[in-house]
């Protein structure tokens, strides 16, 4: 490993800001950890202290080995259990040919049993067998670590692989496979055991990775990765592009796409769209890049655009209708596009399909739909539904959203009472605003609190600001009433 890119990667977690969801980076890295080539077999002869038969079959085992003939191996390798047990190669080697034999595969019963469990071998079990003969071992620490991360059980493997990394004899292209393997855990994380992904863990093996052996282009795409863990775009950016710009990686679409999510979450749209269109072009069909470009549409803020995002997201729909991001995304769009007639049936759907305790942030969308098709009292119930444990919420803004427009829908049915609750609660996680001081003033005045609606229409005209034409002259009429010995010029324009 050259120390610049070292000085690359160090400068990953340089910058710390709150991690951001990417589902493709998570299927990325299980990919590759599924993907990865099995560990090689073992030349487990030892002429000077086995007999002439078991040496031969040994030079056959390692011959089938070679030639991946591993139906032959297997049998041999059964036998030569049977007359050497307990042997931690020959038992290392069984789990790696019944490993990629695969599980359809039965191993044969040895004529002599090498363990009191009844049943059938695995090759997890001889890897734990190989383990149990000779702790110190590292490829077999490192084949079971494998097996079991490829097999969910997250924290098992981790152990397995970090012995592997402390073990004297292992070899340093075992140790830093056994280090990618443990950046890649790390970078996951696993929701079933409250394991979160842990980049700061994930860039230091991936550093003592690199310092065994060369780089890969897989480690400058998991650097990638790390970086953009922990919210280091910039970082995330330049490797990904970096990755791409290598000989053969340049179509890479798994990569374009993760690419032109990071410059969308840098706000960088327009550059995002440069990237995809060519690549949708030669893969018109590839979900992930259309629902990408579809997403730059709707954040250029160009009106044109977002109406671009529309045929997009309806094909793709159509193709994926079980797809719950792609159908949100169209449900916002259709809202964003002035269509909340179309956006609200994909959202009851939705909402319908989480059972009893829906996300209040989907609960919300849907009131807004409702709220512009002037159902104020339905979306009002949504709203009480979806506020009533905020802590559910994923951000303060999500819950100030909810808060905001359930006191406008409130307002809208004359429930002063519950138009004041919501601002109270909006006012916990967000500053007033110049509608939220209106919706409380008419709220208080509604309720007959002069002294309070006097002040807030008076906070709200200082606000305003001449923004809001039509309140500003609402209030500046009930202040005449209310208190009509106090002037409310018109602010001069």
């Amino acid at each position: 490993m050259g120390f610049s890119f070292a000085c690359r990667v160090v400068h990953v977690l340089r910058t710390h800001r709150d991690a951001w969801d990417r589902g493709s980076t998570t299927l990325l890295l299980l990919a590759t950890l599924l993907a990865a080539p099995a560990l090689t077999a073992q030349d487990f002869s030892h002429t000077d202290s086995e007999t002439a038969p078991q040496v031969a079959l040994i030079q056959q085992a390692n011959d089938a080995l070679a030639a991946s003939d591993f139906a032959t191996a297997l049998k041999i390798l059964t036998g030569l259990n049977s007359q050497i047990p307990n042997n931690p190669q020959v038992l290392y080697d069984l789990g790696l040919t019944l490993e990629a034999l695969g599980p359809e595969t039965p191993a044969p019963t040895p004529s002599t049993p090498t363990t009191t469990d009844s049943k059938a071998p695995t090759a997890e079990s001889y890897y734990r067998q190989a383990i149990a003969a000779d702790v110190q071992f590292p490829a077999a620490h490192v084949a079971l670590g494998l097996m079991l991360a490829r097999t969910g059980r997250s924290a098992e493997a981790h152990s397995e692989l970090l012995t592997a990394t402390t073990l004297a004899d292992a070899a340093p292209a075992l140790k830093s496979r056994a280090y990618r393997a443990l950046a890649r855990l790390d970078l996951i994380g696993n929701a079933q055991q409250a394991t979160p992904p842990n980049p700061a863990a994930a860039l230091s093996e991936l550093l003592a990775a690199l310092s065994l052996t060369p780089e890969a282009p897989e480690d400058i795409l998991m650097a990638a990765e790390i970086a953009e863990s922990a919210a280091d775009l910039p970082s995330a950016e330049s490797a990904y592009r970096r990755y791409l710009a290598l000989p053969g990686n340049t179509g890479d679409i798994q990569a374009i796409a993760a690419l032109a999510h990071v410059l969308l979450g840098e706000h960088r749209s327009t550059d995002a769209e440069v990237l995809l269109m060519p690549a949708l072009a030669a893969h018109p069909d590839d979900p992930s890049l259309t629902a990408l470009l579809a997403r730059a549409d709707i954040t250029s803020d160009d009106p044109a655009k977002v109406a671009q995002a529309v045929p997009l997201l309806e094909k793709l729909h159509a193709a994926n209708p079980q797809d719950t991001n792609i159908t949100r995304l169209l449900a916002r769009v259709y809202l964003d596009t002035d269509h909340p007639d179309q956006a609200e049936p994909l959202y009851a759907t939705l909402i319908a399909a989480q059972g009893e305790q829906p996300d209040p942030t989907l609960l919300d969308d849907r009131a807004e739909a409702l709220i512009r098709l002037h159902r104020p009292a339905a979306a009002e119930t949504l709203l009480k539904q979806a506020t009533a444990n905020p802590i559910a919420f994923p951000t303060h803004d999500a819950l100030g959203d909810a808060a905001t427009h359930l006191a406008f829908a409130a307002a809208e049915i004359d429930d002063p009472a519950t138009t004041l609750q919501a601002l109270a609660l909006r006012a916990t996680v967000l500053p007033p605003s110049p509608q939220s001081l209106f919706l409380q003033a008419t709220a208080n005045d509604s309720l007959h609190q002069i002294s309070k609606a006097v002040d807030l229409y008076k906070q709200f005209l200082a606000a305003a600001g001449g923004n809001f034409p039509d309140q500003e002259t609402q209030a500046r009429q009930r202040l005449a009433v209310l208190a009509p010995d106090t002037k409310h010029a018109a602010p001069k324009r």
